[in-house]
């Protein structure tokens, strides 16, 4: 296992992996992690039982960019009917299995400058919010953590303290020297 890599999936994927948020994303330096493919087969191989996946978005000149999710729950969030309306407006395929739509997504993120809006859907994120965004071009939320509020601003804030425990929790026991596999018994 990498220490390096296992630091940075806990600080940004750890409730993902833990099974609290459907999808986490992590941008990787290429410098500092020059073989991320062949460093995932570790992780994909350890966390396949528990339906957590790992593919990398973008490999940009600069970074990786890899989603961390749960086939599962991330296709059971696409499948909403208010995020497929979303979605299709943007031009993803409607009722296409998830391996399509994370395909759409890596197209969409390699011809624009920014994220494409509505990768917050593929983060778990509340279609309300999403489209809150969107509408709004960032501004006028009723709290920013760890995406923009547009709805329910005080479930998001229990969530926001739930998805910081865990990352806390996750982040110390690796600083301790356990493995992601050790703090998940993914192994």
């Amino acid at each position: 296992m990498n220490h390096q890599l296992d630091r940075l999936l806990a600080a940004y994927c750890a409730p993902t992996l833990a099974g609290i948020k459907p999808a986490s994303l992590a941008s990787c330096n290429r410098a500092e992690y020059p073989d991320l493919p062949e460093q995932l087969q570790t992780y994909r191989q350890a966390f396949a039982a528990r339906g957590i996946r790992f593919d990398i978005l973008c490999a940009c000149r600069g970074r990786f960019l890899l989603l961390a999710y749960h086939h599962g729950q991330l296709t059971r969030c696409l499948s909403d009917r208010r995020a497929q309306h979303v979605l299709a407006q943007f031009g993803y395929p409607a009722g296409a299995p998830l391996r399509v739509l994370l395909d759409k997504l890596r197209a969409r993120i390699a011809a624009q400058q920014d994220f494409p809006h509505e990768i917050g859907l593929f983060l778990g994120y509340p279609v309300e919010d999403v489209v809150g965004f969107i509408r709004h071009a960032g501004r006028g939320c009723k709290l920013c953590g760890y995406w923009k509020v547009y709805g329910d601003a005080e479930a998001a804030s229990r969530l926001f303290d739930r998805l910081s425990r865990v990352c806390q929790a996750v982040k110390r026991r690796v600083e301790q020297g356990e493995t992601l596999l050790d703090v998940f018994a993914a192994a």
